[in-house]
């Protein structure tokens, strides 16, 4: 499962692991401190913050070039633009210098931050030993022509798929990233799978909005997005050469979370010789 519904909140596995690994942290320290009425739980969400405030300001700094022109966005943490590491170095110095200044909470918050950091290790560890064993799905879908087209078929190269209708408001934004994205990185292939809609109103979308993306597909029954576990739109994949899930993201993308991403994919083995055809 990539993402949960939880009524009309949507919240991606990350961000669910996240605040458990907190809800965690703040139980366990409640129950260490208990005994001497000593509740660790503010100085638990401050580290908290902190933490994804660092680990923020590490991404940004690691990717400026895309924030530099679009300095707003780097207040937008919907993208999802995080580096995890910075920020929990960020949290066990706090935790040391906290727990040095107040001895009575050093066992509490010790246990807490402890708690909630080898939690969130290792739900990251089954989450990426998961990516490994989700390969791309065996099915049909269809271009624009109306012909079948088989996920499979793009197999061996970097591959990213994006879940998208033109309904959905962060859909639309995000397009133009992609589209820039299609053209700066000619060797991954990028599958724009719309859900539940006709060819005539993509088109007429895209000439709307003035857009041209190649292999333009259609999902008419959802299928993929059931299949990879995506519970909203847009959700976009990413794939190796091997057809491992390398990483995915719910909910809009931008300029710079899009490329730490697509660092991220590995490369593929040997050049590949052929390509899949367009279907726009």
């Amino acid at each position: 499962m990539l993402s949960f519904s939880l009524g009309p909140l949507v919240l991606s596995l990350t961000h669910l692991l996240l605040l458990m690994a907190l809800a965690l942290a703040t139980l366990v320290g409640w129950l260490a401190g208990r005994r001497q009425r000593i509740n660790p739980e503010r100085a638990l969400f401050a580290l908290f913050l902190l933490g994804l405030l660092v680990a923020r300001l590490a991404f940004v700094a690691a990717y400026w070039p895309q924030y530099q022109s679009q300095i707003l966005r780097i207040v937008d943490i919907r993208d999802g633009g995080f580096l995890i590491w910075p920020g929990v170095v960020a949290v066990v110095i706090a935790t040391t210098v906290l727990a040095w200044k107040r001895p009575l909470q050093r066992t509490p918050l010790g246990l807490g931050v402890a708690s909630g950091l080898l939690f969130w290790w290792l739900a990251g560890l089954v989450v990426s030993t998961q990516h490994q064993n989700v390969s791309l799905p065996d099915l049909t879908l269809r271009d624009t022509a109306g012909r079948p087209v088989q996920l499979s078929d793009y197999a061996g190269r970097q591959l990213v798929i994006n879940l998208w209708s033109t309904w959905c408001p962060p859909c639309r934004r995000e397009m133009p990233v992609l589209q820039a994205a299609q053209r700066l990185n000619p060797d991954v292939v990028f599958l724009f799978v719309n859900q539940a809609e006709s060819p005539r109103e993509v088109a007429t979308f895209f000439a709307s909005q003035g857009l041209h993306l190649d292999n333009v597909l259609f999902d008419d029954s959802g299928e993929l997005a059931r299949s990879v576990g995506s519970a909203a739109l847009p959700t976009t994949l990413f794939y190796n050469p091997d057809a491992s899930l390398s990483g995915s993201h719910l909910g809009e993308l931008s300029d710079a979370s899009l490329k730490h991403y697509l660092d991220n994919l590995s490369a593929p083995a040997m050049p590949s010789s052929s390509q899949p055809r367009s279907t726009q």
